[in-house]
C-alpha cells in the first residue's frame, strides 16, 4: 500500500494493484505527463519491498547469494539478481551499504519470500534479516532537471554521483537519503528515502518547494521505461536467464560462487544465449506474449508494448532468437500479422541512458 495515499488522492490520483501492492496508476492524462517528465522534473512514489540485513556477517552473507559484488563501503549500492539453480532470475534487487546494515530494495511481492529464504540459510553467521517495507517511503525524482530539483530542496549534502551511490541530508524537517538513479526512464534521476512517518512531508516538499515538479504514476512509468528500453522484473526478467536480456550490469563474472553462476558463466563463455532483447516498431499495438514471425518461422515473442507519447506510435520490447537478424518481422495483433521494424534500443534518447540496456558479448 502507498504510504501517502491521502496526498495522492488530493492530487487526483487513480490507483491499481501491482504485485499485491496498491500504487498510483496516474493522475489523469499519463501520456501528457510522460512528456512533462522528459522536459522537466517529476516525482512518483516507488512501490519497493525493503529487506534489512544486519549483523557482522551481513556483507559476506548477501554477497554469497547474489550475482553482483556487494559494496563494502557506506554510501555505495549495486544492482544484483537472485538466481535459481538453473540460472533463472527469481528476483532483482538493489543492495545498498548503509553502514551498520544493508538495505535491499526488491519488487514488492519479493520482500517477504526473500526474508523467508535467507532466514532459513542463516546458520552460524551473525546475520539478522527482516522485512522493513512498511518502515520507509521511497520517491523517485526523474527528468532532465531532476538534479536541479533535488539540489533546490536537499540540505546538508550535494546531489550524489555516480549511479547507485547515496548521500544523507534533510528536506524540510525530515532526514532523507538521496540515491543517484541508474537511468531506468532514460533521464537523470534520484530516489529519496525517508521514514514512513516523514513521507507525507517529503512528498509535499518534492512537489511544492524549490523547482516545480509534477506527480506521476505507474502508467507513465511504463511508457517511460519502455521508451528507454529498460527490461523490468515482471515483464522481462522473472524466470529468464540474465544473459538472454544482456543484463550485464547485474553480473560480476569474477566473484565467487553463487547459485546459478555456473549456468550464467557457461552461457557467457559460449557468447550466444538462446534469445536477445530488441525493440520493435509495429504498425499496431500488440499484447504481451504476442508471437513474432519472420515469414513462416516463429522467431520470438513480445514481452510488453505501449503507445509511445514521444514517438506517437506503438513500440514493443521483444525476445527474438539470438541469430535472427531480420530488419523487419511480423507480429500477431488481433489474429492478424502486422509488420514491425526491428530497432536498436533505446527508442527515445533522453538526458541519461538506462544501465539495463541489453549488452551482449561478441559471439564466436
Amino acid at each position: 500500500m502507498t504510504v501517502v495515499e491521502e496526498m495522492h488522492e488530493r492530487y487526483g490520483a487513480t490507483f491499481e494493484t501491482r504485485a499485491g501492492r496498491r500504487v498510483v496508476r496516474d493522475y489523469g492524462r499519463p501520456e501528457r505527463t510522460t512528456r512533462a517528465v522528459r522536459n522537466g522534473a517529476a516525482v512518483m512514489e516507488m512501490g519497493y519491498g525493503v529487506v534489512v540485513v544486519e549483523g557482522d556477517d551481513r556483507i559476506e552473507f548477501v554477497d554469497n547469494a547474489v550475482s553482483n559484488r556487494v559494496p563494502d563501503a557506506d554510501g555505495e549500492g549495486v544492482y544484483a539478481l537472485l538466481l535459481d539453480p538453473q540460472g533463472r532470475i527469481e528476483t532483482d534487487m538493489y543492495v545498498y551499504n548503509a553502514g551498520e546494515r544493508l538495505l535491499c530494495f526488491t519488487p514488492p511481492k519479493r520482500a517477504e519470500p526473500l526474508v523467508e529464504d535467507w532466514s532459513e540459510k542463516v546458520f552460524i553467521q551473525d546475520v539478522s534479516i527482516r522485512d522493513a517495507t512498511a518502515d520507509f517511503g521511497v520517491f523517485g525524482v526523474h527528468g532532465p532537471q531532476s538534479t536541479e530539483k533535488v539540489a533546490s530542496v536537499l540540505n546538508g549534502a550535494a546531489a550524489p554521483e555516480p549511479a547507485l551511490s547515496f548521500v544523507r541530508g534533510s528536506m524540510g524537517n525530515a532526514g532523507v537519503t538521496v540515491i543517484a538513479g541508474d537511468g531506468l526512464v532514460g533521464e537523470e534521476g534520484y530516489e529519496v528515502v525517508c521514514t514512513a512517518d516523514a513521507a507525507a512531508d517529503v512528498f509535499d516538499t518534492l512537489l511544492t518547494n524549490g523547482m516545480n515538479a509534477v506527480p506521476f504514476g505507474y502508467a507513465t512509468w511504463d511508457m517511460l521505461t519502455a521508451e528507454a528500453g529498460t527490461p523490468l522484473f515482471d515483464t522481462e526478467l522473472v524466470g529468464r536467464v540474465p544473459n538472454v536480456l544482456g543484463l550485464r550490469n547485474a553480473l560480476d563474472f569474477e566473484k565467487g560462487c553463487y547459485v546459478g553462476q555456473e549456468v550464467v558463466s557457461k552461457v557467457e563463455n559460449r557468447g550466444r544465449p538462446s534469445q536477445r532483447l530488441v525493440g520493435l516498431r509495429p504498425e499496431a499495438l500488440p499484447e504481451s506474449g504476442a508471437a513474432v514471425f519472420n515469414g513462416d518461422s516463429s522467431v520470438g515473442e513480445v514481452t510488453r508494448a505501449v503507445e509511445s507519447p514521444m514517438l506517437e506510435s506503438p513500440i514493443a520490447l521483444a525476445l527474438l532468437d539470438f541469430d535472427e537478424d531480420a530488419s523487419t518481422v511480423q507480429v500477431r495483433v488481433d489474429e492478424k500479422e502486422v509488420t514491425a521494424d526491428v530497432v536498436s534500443l533505446p527508442f527515445v534518447d533522453g538526458s541519461d541512458t538506462s544501465r539495463r540496456l541489453p549488452a551482449y558479448p561478441d559471439s564466436e
